[in-house]
């Protein structure tokens, strides 16, 4: 398989009324320890990269596309039904609810045949068709191979979402989808426990 990189956490997607989309990761591990970042799409379609550090910025950046990285602080709290993000012009305050069905169904896999690339390869056409625009492997920029093993999802079921300090409106699906790689999120607002492993040099 190559040289892989593993990040293990969760994943929430969401949109607004506004038309501004984001995609949040919280990464319990990961090679550059336990961090958050944000990707926002904007209403004019401009792709934004949050990131706590460079290295990290420059990383994410590699596998995938924006238009604009910002280095800044990212704080995250994630506590059963509450999760909270602030990072730089991005501020977040959501509710999680329950499982989704489909998170049902994926804990149903044991885990370590989950997030196994192999299956993951194998998945992806029929999650593309669960999940219109989700995609369980993949080619990512520079060559690289990245698969997503979620092992449970959770509806997101209210939020309140600000950039550069300006409400974004009401929570909505992430329609259209974002373009920052190969897969979006499922369009329903949601938060997934995901293992991403990316792979290539």
């Amino acid at each position: 398989m190559g040289k892989g990189w593993i990040f293990d956490g969760h994943i929430a997607g969401l949109g607004t009324e506004s038309g501004l989309r984001a995609v949040l990761g919280l990464w319990q591990r990961s090679p550059f320890g336990s961090f958050a970042d944000a990707m926002v799409e904007l209403p004019s379609g401009h792709r934004i990269l949050l990131a706590p550090t460079a290295e990290i910025g420059a990383f994410i950046a590699s596998v995938y596309t924006f238009d604009e990285t910002g280095v800044v602080d990212v704080a995250v709290s994630h506590d059963g039904p509450r999760l909270d993000v602030d990072a730089g012009p991005l501020s977040v305050r959501a509710a999680v609810g329950a499982r989704t069905r489909l998170g049902g169904l994926v804990r149903l896999v044991p885990r370590p045949l989950a997030v196994h690339p192999r299956w993951l390869r194998a998945v992806s056409p029929l999650a593309a068709r669960i999940s219109p625009g989700a995609r369980t492997a993949g080619t990512a920029r520079g060559g690289r191979t990245e698969y997503y093993g979620v092992t449970d999802l959770h509806h997101i079921t209210a939020a309140r979402v600000s950039w550069d300090g300006s409400d974004a409106g009401a929570l909505a699906a992430v329609r259209p989808a974002v373009s920052f790689g190969f897969s979006s999120v499922p369009a329903a607002p949601s938060l997934a426990r995901v293992q991403t492993t990316v792979t290539g040099s």
